[in-house]
């Protein structure tokens, strides 16, 4: 088992960007007490290292966030785009659905489903499957791109899909097969 020098925990600290004040809160001990600590003046308890070293061990784990697993370009129609043209980026690129976009901002989507279900109601001719806007979903869901992955994962449960807006834009999406990825 390795023990930290104070010279270590120093280093660790800094490079983690915290204050001597930031661990000793987390860990429940003064920062006076980190301070002697990494001076190397007092020689703690091996419980009371262990508290630092826990603190700076978490910390040092980064969490996941949506701009970390969103993918770029974001596939998308415009509202004024043919059924046609859904169907055949859908098809081409092997997805089951497509955000609806205009001017960058999510207005709606559209899915395979949607498109099947109004082929049924057709017919298997597809002659005149209707306009977008008669087969227009509503909009995936929208986040911030520090959107943390519990939260995208909760939303991914009810949704094909999540979009990441930027200043007030779409961009990056996130879907359940990214979500699979991540178990690799």
């Amino acid at each position: 088992m390795h023990i930290p020098t104070p010279e270590e925990l120093k280093a660790k600290r800094v490079a983690l960007g915290l204050k001597q004040a930031e661990v000793a809160q987390k860990a429940g001990l003064s920062q006076s007490m980190v301070a002697r600590i990494e001076s190397g003046t007092v020689d703690p308890r091996v419980s009371t290292l262990a508290k630092i070293v826990q603190v700076l061990n978490v910390t040092g784990k980064r969490k996941l966030m949506a701009r970390d697993i969103m993918h770029t370009p974001v596939l998308s129609v415009l509202p004024t785009d043919t059924i046609t043209r859904a169907a055949e980026i859908m098809e081409s690129r092997n997805i089951s659905q497509l955000p609806v976009i205009e001017d960058g901002v999510p207005v709606g989507c559209i899915s395979e489903a949607a498109i099947i279900a109004r082929l049924g109601q057709e017919g298997l001719t597809g002659r005149h499957i209707g306009a977008m806007e008669e087969l227009m979903e509503p909009c995936f869901p929208t986040i911030p791109p520090e959107t943390d992955l519990e939260t995208v994962v909760q939303l991914l449960q009810e949704h094909h899909a999540v979009l990441v807006i930027v200043r007030g834009k779409v961009a990056g999406v996130i879907t359940k097969h990214d979500l699979i990825a991540l178990i690799r």
